[in-house]
């Protein structure tokens, strides 16, 4: 048989695991939102919080000026440009008709048409001046711009280093508090696992053991699973050496409650049979007994073996005969499982 357990107590049993796991799912997300929602509680900084505010507005207010003076000067300069194009145009349009006018004298060497010729020319050299004058004017405006352009490089260098001074102070601002953020989950976390580990050893036998278990299982997940994407570079060090503690502190209590169990079993089988039987639960006896070992020392034992009555490693009464069938049954059972007679006094049922 696999236990002297009913069948409802097994199925309540199992019920009440799945409300430990409910409890503790619903713990989890309870304390996702709260261990998420921790940053609000500080408020966010900007790199302007950290700018010197008259500089940054000097140099703002220069930056502005000196684009508003390439805007202009762009602007200007594609006039002129316009204006250079066409002052060519017209200059190129009056040299050809020149060129055609001097072949028509050449070819009729009248003397009366150099009054034209000389206006003409005349003509010529204030077009090609106004092209001129268009030209330098461009040129102007080119050297304008290309001085707007560094005083624009050398305001930004000054932008730059203002910007630079108020990143390191906007850094160290985070950096603190990210640590405070990290200090608010770690005293939440924390204190919930020392209190899951204290829940654990003093009440997991109780009546609300499903409620103990659930509060657990939430504790330790919140602190090695839900703190693990907001740990800062330094965290790994927190969340690691807790971890150590902890299993440092599991593994002490098991290797100390093993040595208090073996202490307890030679301490037990110094003692008379008959009194150790009556310490030993019957259902306790008959899970041992399902397992093929000795309920009193937990070693193997021969059940299959018609005269092996006793442990041989403890020494405990195992088997006995009926006293009314001389039926051969358990010493734990309070019945006989022949003729149902009750049996020699031992352990109550539980």
């Amino acid at each position: 048989m696999r236990s002297g357990r009913r069948l409802s107590e097994r199925w309540f049993n199992f019920v009440l695991w799945l409300v430990a796991l409910a409890f503790a799912v619903f713990l989890i997300g309870l304390g996702a939102l709260v261990v998420g929602d921790l940053p609000q509680v500080e408020h966010r900084f900007t790199l302007e919080q950290f700018l010197d505010r008259e500089q940054a507005r000097a140099s703002t207010d220069t930056l502005k000026a000196i684009r508003r003076a390439q805007d202009d000067a762009r602007r200007q300069a594609e006039q002129a440009q316009l204006a250079l194009d066409a002052a060519r145009s017209a200059s190129e349009a009056a040299r050809e008709t020149f060129a055609n006018w001097l072949k028509t004298r050449d070819a009729t060497r009248r003397v009366d048409q150099d009054p034209a010729l000389i206006a003409r020319t005349e003509g010529l050299d204030a077009l090609k001046a106004a092209e001129r004058a268009v030209e330098e004017r461009l040129e102007a405006l080119n050297r304008t711009a290309l001085d707007l352009s560094e005083r624009e490089s050398a305001q930004d260098a000054v932008e730059a280093e203002l910007r630079g001074a108020a990143q390191t102070k906007l850094d160290a601002a985070e950096h603190g508090q990210e640590l405070r953020v990290f200090g608010y989950r770690l005293a939440l976390t924390l204190p919930l696992l020392a209190l899951a580990g204290w829940l654990l050893a003093r009440r997991r036998h109780t009546r609300n053991w499903p409620y103990v278990w659930g509060f657990a299982l939430a504790a330790a997940f919140a602190f090695f699973v839900e703190l693990v994407p907001y740990l800062p570079s330094y965290g790994g060090y927190v969340h690691y050496g807790v971890g150590v503690i902890v299993t440092f502190l599991v593994g002490r209590t098991a290797i100390n409650a093993l040595h208090a169990y073996n202490e307890r079993q030679k301490a037990a089988e110094a003692r008379p049979d008959a009194e150790r039987r009556t310490e030993i639960a019957t259902d306790q006896a008959q899970l041992r007994l399902a397992k093929k070992v000795c309920p009193g020392c937990e070693r193997p034992i021969d059940l299959a073996n018609p005269a092996a009555n006793f442990c041989p490693h403890c020494g405990i009464g195992v088997f006995e005969r009926c006293p009314a069938c001389d039926h051969r049954k358990s010493t734990f059972d309070r019945f006989c499982y022949s003729c149902g007679t009750v049996g020699t006094p031992g352990p109550a049922p539980v």
